[in-house]
């Protein structure tokens, strides 16, 4: 089994799309072990997206990130970081596929309604980033 972070995004979150984005990862069965709602601190984002820090676009990012509450999930199945990956969309919200939850819910490529990992190996990372182990459930 493997599990994935999803953080459900300030635009997202401002608009009431919570619960439709966690019915269309229900819908493909995975199983929700962990969820909570976050106000992150500016130094928090800053350090979850360091791989950027370099990058033009990274302190908008960090702006918007920290503009209202965040929702942090974590998701299990078989093979779920692709699967995840599919589903959210391209990171352009203009130019993903039609239904995905980019496409539903964003406006662009930064106000996109969603994070996921992009590996096996970062979702283990951005997972010990947001939870404790005791914060996660076991099945």
């Amino acid at each position: 089994m493997e599990r994935t972070l999803v953080i459900i995004k300030p635009d997202a979150v401002s608009k009431k799309y919570i619960g439709d984005i966690i019915k269309i990862f229900d819908q493909y069965k995975f199983d929700l072990v962990a969820l909570k709602m976050i106000r992150p601190s500016r130094k928090n984002i800053e350090e979850f997206y360091s791989i950027h820090k370099e990058k033009e676009f990274f302190k908008p990012l960090v702006e918007f990130m920290i503009s209202g509450p965040i929702v942090v999930c974590v998701w299990q199945a078989q093979n779920i970081v692709l699967a995840v990956r599919e589903i959210i969309g391209s990171t352009d919200s203009k130019k993903a596929k039609q239904g995905t939850i980019r496409n539903l819910f964003g406006t662009d490529g930064r106000i996109n309604a969603v994070h996921a990992s992009d590996s096996v190996e970062n979702a283990n990372k951005e997972i010990c980033f947001f939870f404790e182990k005791e914060e996660i459930i076991e099945n």
